[in-house]
């Protein structure tokens, strides 16, 4: 999946990050705005990992990302 279109559909996207990344508020999301140096930043900081684990974590959400995410329910 292509980063763009996740940053682009964040709203959508929230709860697919909060089921995630369970320690991420509200108002962390909100920040993140779809940034993925801000997403890879406070998983850092909530789950006290290193940049590279934070970076792996990501890489492995985006691959399981999928046009169903993006389905808007009626």
């Amino acid at each position: 999946m292509n980063w763009d279109r996740i940053e682009g559909n964040w709203k959508q996207l929230t709860g697919r990050a909060k089921e995630q990344w369970g320690k991420l508020s509200d108002d962390d999301l909100d920040v993140i705005a779809g940034r993925r140096d801000q997403l890879a930043g406070k998983i850092q900081e909530r789950y006290g990992v290193a940049k590279d684990e934070a970076e792996l974590q990501l890489a492995a959400w985006e691959r399981k990302a999928t046009d169903a995410w993006f389905v808007k329910k009626d």
